[in-house]
């Protein structure tokens, strides 16, 4: 087994970090995990530290398992400073296309809310609240809250839909997995015919093939609003896992017809 490069041990221990961190340190994810950049948890950081917060042992593990895994073996070819960059743009990369189909998201939800004919102001604070402080021993909304839903007169259907929105407020992106999809394109393009195979299904698969096949479960998974490992049901996790694969395949483009890939960084 190879030993473990420099900067693939150092994002090890920091995730690790993160990961006890967070059990000590109240309000975390909201911190550190990566809000819509108009959520009032949003702050310009989380573009970095989301990467480095995770959702649980299962989330970390198999995270860290594929760092360790093809890590290792493409700084060993890059060098550090490739590596790391790399790592980092695809970990961007992924945030910026989960940001972008949260946007999208949430304006398609005010656009099916237009008959309403609810304010900028109020919708914002509706996509804002903290709703866990507002409901009563029955479950009912109360405060201003209430009052806007009443202003707007909105019916429990509408107000479904608004949860939508709401989730793509106030609920953190969290995870490495997009860097590490990111490795994965990287993987396949340097060694195609490497064969790789799931945990669950041990079935060798070239990793030319093994890679297109994953993107797919994932943008099917995404387009339906589900996840194969079960979670969240919004399927921008999966966006956000396809857009750091695609920095990571547009890099390796770039690289590849500039033979760049070819140099060590350090």
């Amino acid at each position: 087994m190879m030993q473990l490069t420099p900067v693939v041990k150092q994002l090890l221990i920091i995730n690790i970090i993160f990961f006890v961190g967070c059990y000590t340190l109240p309000h975390a994810n909201d911190w550190f995990g990566l809000h819509y950049y108009d959520s009032d948890l949003f702050h310009p950081w989380q573009f970095f530290t989301y990467m480095f917060m995770h959702g649980g042992l299962l989330h970390i593990f198999f995270n860290m398992f594929a760092l360790v895994s093809f890590g290792g073996l493409l700084e060993h070819f890059w060098g550090s400073s490739k590596f790391l960059f790399f790592y980092i743009s695809c970990g961007l990369g992924a945030a910026l296309v989960h940001m972008g189909v949260s946007y999208l998201t949430v304006q398609d939800v005010m656009h099916q809310l237009s008959g309403t004919q609810i304010t900028a102001e109020d919708a914002r604070l509706l996509l804002n609240a903290n709703y866990q402080t507002m409901e009563d021993a029955q479950g009912h909304i109360m405060g201003s809250v209430n009052d806007i839903l009443n202003k707007y007169h909105f019916t429990q259907e509408q107000f479904n839909i608004l949860g939508h929105a709401i989730a793509e407020y106030q609920v953190p992106t969290v995870g490495a997995s997009g860097a590490i999809y990111g490795l994965l394109v990287a993987f396949a393009f340097m060694f195609p015919y490497a064969e790789l195979s799931l945990m669950f299904i041990p079935i060798p698969i070239k990793a030319k093939y093994f890679v297109p096949i994953l993107l797919c479960i994932d943008l099917i998974g995404g387009l339906k609003g589900s996840s194969i490992f079960g979670g969240a049901s919004t399927g921008i996790a999966h966006f956000a896992h396809l857009g750091g694969a695609l920095t990571g395949f547009i890099m390796m483009w770039i690289w590849r017809n500039q033979k760049f890939n070819q140099n060590r960084w350090n």
